[in-house]
């Protein structure tokens, strides 16, 4: 455990998001070696700096239960203005599956009723991560 967050770059509140390498860079090592998906939510500020993250659901092998409703609540109470998402898959292949896809459009959409920004959805595997909003996925 000490290890991992020694690799850690540190993500501090008040840092600014660069790019999807910053948070790979971040999240690869304390998520890499996990057995079972975990799904993160970063909240920023109106600056895209951070306020905050924590973790809305940890799942199996293969699958975690997300809901909009949990995920913005949380960025409703700490009056987030966007959020950037980050989860692993165990297999170690960064390919969103479709039901990554699907979610991430019912966010992004819940998200533009709330007025909350989704600026990433990262997907992070074995050495390699996928990110939607690198690849054009967000709409």
């Amino acid at each position: 455990e000490l290890g991992k967050r020694a690799l850690a770059v540190p993500l501090s509140t008040g840092t600014r998001i660069g790019c999807s390498q910053d948070l790979f860079n971040h999240y690869y090592p304390l998520l890499r070696d996990l057995r079972h998906e975990v799904f993160k939510v970063i909240l920023l500020d109106a600056k895209h700096t951070i306020i905050r993250e924590a973790t809305v659901s940890e799942g199996s092998l293969t699958l975690s239960i997300v809901h909009p409703r949990e995920v913005f609540n949380l960025a409703v109470r700490e009056s987030a203005a966007a959020v950037i998402f980050v989860h692993n898959h165990p297999s170690g292949d960064p390919q969103p599956s479709a039901e990554d896809r699907e979610l991430t459009t019912r966010l992004v959409a819940a998200g533009n009723l709330l007025g909350i920004l989704v600026l990433d959805h990262l997907v992070v595997g074995d050495r390699a991560y996928v990110s939607f909003a690198d690849s054009g996925w967000l709409g």
